[in-house]
């Protein structure tokens, strides 16, 4: 089985096809010769994802998937949320957000956070959804290497470390891009039989 995920961030299609069983093969735009940014205008994970993805299906007629992902701190009423991505400004960076969080959590101890992912998959042009959730806590400040995002100062609940301390299969124990990837796979899974 071979599906489109509607995305250029290459970390994510990385992150996903390091949970995925053999047997299903992942192509990013890029991959698919697809060069376009698409929008994310909506205010909810769900809808960014299904946007995504119902624009990828309508320019080429195949099964694909998005996802949308966000961090939200439950101090700061679930924000970033949808916006984790631009919570800085339109072409902030990952180092941006991440600073402008650590500021506005300046002296707050109540640190918990969760990061949730929606998974929009559009198989044989009927909509299917997957959420994964891994609740955590917002660390005083950076730690570790690896990941991107938010993940140098996350740690998720059940770890001593950032996700940025850990290898990808550390991660995926713990992951909440994984937990909505491995809903994903077994519906695929059901759908193969």
């Amino acid at each position: 089985m071979e599906l489109i995920m509607a995305t250029n961030n290459q970390h994510k299609v990385d992150e996903i096809r390091s949970a995925l069983p053999g047997g299903i093969t992942i192509r990013s735009l890029k991959e698919a010769g697809i060069g376009i940014e698409i929008e994310e205008p909506h205010n909810t994970l769900e809808e960014n994802a299904a946007e995504k993805a119902r624009t990828i299906q309508r320019l080429t007629l195949k099964d694909c998937f998005s996802e949308d992902t966000g961090l939200e701190v439950k101090v700061l009423n679930n924000e970033p949320g949808v916006r984790s991505a631009r919570y800085a400004g339109e072409s902030a960076s990952y180092e941006d957000n991440t600073s402008k969080l650590l500021r506005n959590l300046e002296g707050i101890t109540d640190r918990h956070a969760r990061f949730r992912t929606v998974i929009c998959l559009l198989l044989q042009e009927k909509e299917y959804y997957f959420e994964g959730i891994c609740d955590g806590l917002i660390l005083e400040e950076r730690k570790g290497e690896k990941g991107f995002g938010y993940d140098p100062v996350f740690q998720p609940e059940g770890s001593n470390k950032s996700f940025a301390e850990m290898g990808m299969e550390e991660k995926n124990q713990f992951s909440h891009r994984a937990k909505a990837v491995a809903g994903l796979v077994a519906f695929l899974k059901q759908m193969n039989k």
